[in-house]
C-alpha cells in the first residue's frame, strides 16, 4: 500500500510514534510518505491508499496544523482507507473518566474538522520533562501526582507501548 502519515506534534513524541509508525509499515512492504500536517495540506489524497493522521491532545485539544489540514482534506479522507491517532498521557491509563473525555476529544476533532475518522487509534504519550518549561514541568508533575504516576522531573518518561502499536497498525491495515 502507498500510506501517508501526516502528523503534528508538540513536545515531540507525536513524531517520533509517526516515525515508528512508517518504518514498522516500510518494513511490512508498503510505500510511506511521512510529513508534519503544515506540508501535507498540499497532497493529493487520491494518490494514496491509506492516509493516517495523528496529534497529541493538550488541554482537550489538537495542534492547529492538524486540524486545519484535517478540514481542508476531509471530503478526501472520507474518500480513502483513513485513520485518526490520538496521542496522550490518559491513553496509558485505565481511568473511564479519561477515556470518556478523550472520546469528547476526538468528537470535538471531528465537529471541528468535518471529518469523522472510520478508525482511531489512542496511543499513551510521554512526559517530556526534557522540552517543558518551569510551569509546565510544574502542572506535569502535579497531573502525574493525581494519576499515582511516578516521575522525575529531571528525565522523560515514555508511556507508548510500541508492541500494542504495531498490532492496532496491522489491524487497521487488514481492514479489522
Amino acid at each position: 500500500m502507498n500510506i501517508l502519515i501526516a502528523y503534528a506534534s508538540t513536545e515531540g513524541q507525536t513524531r517520533k510514534i509517526a516515525r515508528y509508525c512508517a518504518d514498522y509499515l516500510i518494513g511490512q512492504g508498503h510505500s510511506v510518505e511521512l510529513a508534519g500536517a503544515s506540508d501535507a495540506r498540499d497532497a493529493e489524497l487520491a494518490r494514496f491508499d491509506a492516509v493516517l493522521l495523528a496529534g497529541s491532545v493538550h488541554a482537550g485539544m489538537y495542534q492547529k496544523p492538524l486540524v486545519k489540514l484535517a478540514k481542508s482534506k476531509a471530503a478526501a479522507l472520507a474518500q480513502v482507507r483513513s485513520a485518526f491517532m490520538s496521542v496522550s498521557l490518559a491513553a496509558a491509563g485505565n481511568d473511564p473518566d479519561d477515556w470518556v473525555g478523550l472520546d469528547q476529544c476526538v468528537s470535538r476533532f471531528a465537529k471541528k474538522t468535518g471529518w469523522t475518522p472510520p478508525t482511531v487509534m489512542h496511543v499513551a504519550g510521554a512526559f517530556r520533562f526534557s522540552e517543558y518549561d518551569f510551569f509546565k514541568s510544574w502542572a506535569m508533575r502535579w497531573i502525574a501526582s493525581q494519576k499515582n504516576e511516578e516521575v522525575d522531573p529531571g528525565q522523560d518518561k515514555e508511556l507508548t507501548d510500541w508492541a500494542a502499536l504495531k498490532k492496532t497498525l496491522d489491524e487497521w491495515l487488514a481492514g479489522t
